[in-house]
């Protein structure tokens, strides 16, 4: 028997400094058996990075084929396209014939190394990579519950989180834009 998801539904008051941006998301999360809730929170974070497009989370790691986050046009054509992690350049070279915008958010610990061996294959690319601080991550996972509500503050690469039972700061670094 496969093992189910877990569901998670958040309720965030966003408020994105750097691009004028204010909203209230309402978002329903589920962390595939296999996904770390360090990975899921990574998600969570670039969606709140991007939110101010239309965006969607996809099925994720059982979908090899979509991205983890992305947004549509009207006429249905993928319009950005969020991969969470250290994707393959492969990957990465499909997605940008695929969708005009592509973005990468790395988060673990095997990220600078990843990025030292990716980087040159990438620069060819239009794709944004953005890493964020394991530590910081880690830290964030202390936040999580079924249901959560958080606030949530993006100033000068720099997300500032506030739930019930805490508080964190997650700095992300652009790698390449």
């Amino acid at each position: 028997m496969a093992l189910k998801p877990t569901i998670y539904k958040l309720k965030i008051t966003l408020a994105d400094i750097d691009q004028n941006h204010y909203d209230s998301l309402n978002l329903t999360i589920a962390q595939h058996p296999s996904e770390t809730l360090e990975r899921m929170m990574a998600r969570v974070l670039a969606f709140c990075m991007n939110a101010r497009e239309p965006l969607s989370f996809t099925k994720g790691l059982s979908s090899v084929e979509e991205p983890d986050i992305w947004a549509h046009t009207l006429d249905d054509r993928i319009s950005l396209w969020i991969d969470i992690g250290e994707p393959t350049f492969d990957r990465i070279k499909k997605a940008v014939r695929l969708s005009p915008r592509v973005k990468v958010y790395s988060f673990n610990l095997k990220s600078d190394s990843w990025w030292a061996k990716e980087q040159e294959k990438f620069n060819d690319l239009k794709v944004s990579v953005f890493q964020f601080h394991w530590k910081n991550i880690q830290a964030l996972t202390g936040l999580v519950k079924r249901t959560m509500n958080f606030s949530v503050t993006i100033s000068d690469g720099m997300v500032y989180v506030s739930a019930e039972n805490g508080d964190c700061e997650v700095p992300w670094v652009p790698l390449q834009s």
